[in-house]
């Protein structure tokens, strides 16, 4: 969080985390064609040839008032793929709250775990831990043959008992629900930092 005392504006930075085509692009680029034009930024989206994120996306939107002072939420995603590790650390760093998007199929459970553990060790490395942060699961690609009973991903993979959502994001299930949740922790959050 920033804030800048002149402008009375918080600066908010939610990442979307999780490994490589679960579907955190799907879901920002979701949330950008629902949010009127006149609340929202560009959208930055940097992919390689065959689709895949290789950086960040970027929007930039604005909602109500927290203790006065103006929010502008920027929601990012990293990049799911090994090779870009350096890169996810740089994106993560700073963020006020975390959507981890679980890929529900079968053969997808040891990617959602290393990227979990990645996920925790990066926030280790900056001196903080999962469990410090606002933070939301999102179970993605329901509407799929092989998928993972949500309970069995639960048992593997919240293990702070996080808020929850089911979703099929290509199709727009469950996304503005996931992230409403996380906007309504990182408020809370931000609102007890600020009392303190």
């Amino acid at each position: 969080m920033f804030i800048n005392w002149a402008k009375r504006e918080i600066s908010v930075k939610i990442v979307y985390y999780g490994p490589g085509l679960s579907g955190k692009t799907t879901n920002l680029e979701y949330i950008y064609s629902k949010i009127d034009p006149s609340y929202r930024g560009e959208i930055v989206s940097l992919k390689t040839k065959d689709d895949r994120t290789i950086f960040f996306d970027f929007m930039q939107f604005e909602l109500g008032s927290i203790r006065g002072k103006k929010p502008h939420f920027r929601l990012y995603t990293v990049p799911g793929q090994r090779f870009y590790a350096s890169s996810r650390k740089i994106i993560l760093s700073g963020a006020d709250g975390i959507v981890f998007v679980a890929d529900s199929q079968r053969n997808r459970l040891r990617e959602n775990l290393d990227s979990m553990l990645d996920l925790e060790q990066n926030l280790i490395a900056e001196g903080r831990s999962m469990a410090d942060l606002p933070f939301v699961l999102q179970y993605n690609k329901r509407d799929l043959d092989q998928i993972l009973a949500v309970g069995l991903l639960q048992k593997k993979l919240n293990f702070l008992n996080a808020p929850y959502y089911e979703a099929v994001a290509n199709r727009g299930i469950g996304v503005v629900e996931t992230l409403k949740m996380t906007i309504q922790l990182v408020i809370e959050d931000i609102e007890r930092k600020l009392r303190a």
